[in-house]
């Protein structure tokens, strides 16, 4: 086996049982592996120089075929309702496979942190086939100095196959594809998936189980800060615009994914972002807009015009999950250290399809626990096979596949980390106003924006409000520059009946969702659902 590249740190290959590859290529650079990926067929070249990739069968997460290794140490800590489990002798059986099936091959190697505070962060190793996996993971997460590299030692390796097809049989696993986690070893053992998404997210998750204990609290949020020094949250699932509204050329971003909030403040996990790219534009989406020509970004599964080579951000013929990953510092105005104070405001984002939704409502404590334990955005119809109208989505925690605890660790974490820095909490609606999906329109972006800015300003703390009959939150009447029409949902109907009847039905599937949490909440979060008979009324 030969090696090449920068230092390998105190632990080789050896220790994860890789002695006899063909080659490690350890801690190669951008421009290396841009090169290697383009020579070796992997991706393609944009006319601005970005590296397209396509990622074949998965162009999204496999949540059913992750799986969490049940032992003695994890029994009683992992919540089972919620993952799917494996023995550690099938998981042990997967990684001799795995091992078997890169001798004689090339990998590459990155050494890597999760987590931009010392106190808190992880070390990673990444050993994967593609070079443009490599490249993609660099930039995800955090990249060590050289003089750090040489005392590196892993508390987490993950081992990226996507050319090995898993024996369900054997391995225990669902079907072929499959990731398996090993909290107590730190391991995670990835195969037959090209969708890159799956290594971020798998360390995501080991964040997720370590640090609660430590009184740390894990969160799948972007996160940005204002000249004041004032923090701001974005909770939100795929698609409700973390990654847009944390863009914000008036404030520093600390990222746009996963975060950790300390004693110290809010820490970014990751060194990059992963930003959706269906219908991107460079007017609406300016920061963003921009990486997408800047040399080594990574295309995934976005179409470029054979001709000119220019993407083509409209066309989601591959999937609607299109992305790119980039590098923090690709964003103009991104924090160097990723790290900042306690947070003045948490927005909850949701893409409410239903048209129910006010554009931005302010939450108690008991409210904002509710929603975050709900988790709630909906897909609309065209986004997946089968969906013909608004289907409702409910992620517990906004990221319940990466949530390896039960809820109640994570939403009274956070009750009490709100309660003790006195931090207000939105709820902002960036779907359908106007009617649902098909009959309304998509909730403007200048609004979301306007009312954001007067959030995080704190002038809309002082704005009139009437409570809202069917959610019970506030909701402002009145605000400078924006239409009051849009600040009540109803009234932005055409039929006022047929709003009702949709609040009814949204009410009782947010009530429905959340029969489970109710034995592990106090009186207050439960009393914080909405009222279907208001609805009706």
């Amino acid at each position: 086996m030969t090696t090449s590249g920068s230092t390998q740190g105190v632990t080789g290959a050896d220790t994860f049982g890789l002695s006899q590859c063909r080659e490690l290529r350890w801690n190669w650079s951008e421009a290396r592996l841009f090169e290697a990926a383009v020579r070796d067929g992997e991706a393609e070249v944009s006319a601005h120089g970005c590296l397209a990739a396509q990622t074949g069968q998965h162009t999204g997460r496999a949540p059913k075929d992750r799986f969490i290794v049940r032992d003695s140490g994890t029994e009683e800590a992992v919540w089972w309702g919620n993952v799917n489990a494996m023995s550690p002798d099938r998981l042990d059986a997967l990684k001799v496979d795995m091992r078997d099936h890169a001798k004689g091959r090339v990998l590459y190697v990155q050494d890597l942190y999760g987590g931009a505070d010392p106190a808190h962060r992880v070390n990673v190793r990444v050993y994967t086939e593609y070079a443009w996996h490599a490249l993609f993971i660099r930039y995800l997460l955090r990249r060590p100095t050289r003089a750090e590299l040489a005392g590196f030692s892993p508390d987490i390796t993950i081992l990226n196959l996507p050319s090995f097809k898993a024996d369900p049989a054997r391995h225990g696993c669902r079907t072929e594809t499959v990731i398996g986690c090993d909290f107590t070893r730190g391991e995670v053992l990835i195969g037959n998936t090209s969708y890159a998404g799956e290594m971020k997210k798998s360390v995501f998750t080991f964040l997720n189980y370590l640090l609660p204990p430590r009184g740390v609290m894990p969160m799948h949020c972007s996160a940005n800060v204002g000249a004041a020094g004032d923090v701001a949250l974005f909770f939100g699932l795929s698609g409700t615009g973390k990654t847009t509204l944390s863009a914000d050329p008036d404030r520093t971003l600390l990222g746009d994914d996963e975060h950790g909030w300390s004693e110290d403040g809010v820490f970014n996990f990751e060194g990059g972002c992963y930003a959706k790219t269906i219908r991107l534009s460079r007017e609406a989406e300016p920061e963003i807009y921009a990486t997408t020509e800047r040399f080594a970004t990574v295309f995934e599964n976005v179409v470029l015009d054979p001709a000119t080579r220019l993407p083509d951000f409209d066309d989601g013929s591959l999937t609607e999950n299109t992305r790119c990953a980039y590098p923090l510092h690709f964003i103009p105005n991104a924090s160097e250290t990723g790290r900042a104070g306690h947070p003045r405001n948490i927005i909850m984002l949701t893409c409410d399809a239903f048209g129910v939704m006010p554009p931005i409502a302010r939450l108690d404590p008991s409210q904002a626990m509710y929603h975050f334990l709900s988790g709630y955005t909906a897909k609309v119809a065209g986004t997946e096979t089968g969906v013909d109208e608004p289907e409702a989505t409910f992620s517990t925690c906004f990221g319940a596949p990466f949530m390896p605890r039960h809820p109640a660790v994570y939403g009274n974490l956070l009750r009490d980390l709100i309660a003790r820095h006195g931090v207000t909490c939105w709820l902002v609606n960036t779907g359908w106003t106007g009617g649902a999906f098909g009959a309304g329109e998509r909730m403007p972006i200048r609004v979301t924006r306007a009312l954001l800015n007067a959030a995080l300003d704190g002038s809309l703390k002082d704005a009139p409000t009437r409570v809202d009959p069917v959610f019970g939150f506030a909701v402002p009447t009145t605000v400078p520059g924006i239409e009051t029409s849009i600040l009540d949902p109803r009234r932005t109907w055409a039929d006022g009946a047929a709003y009702d009847a949709q609040a009814a039905k949204l009410a009782a599937m947010f009530r429905d969702n959340f029969t489970v949490f109710e034995p592990h909440v106090d009186a207050d979060v439960a009393a914080a659902a909405p009222e279907m008979s208001a609805a009706a009324e």
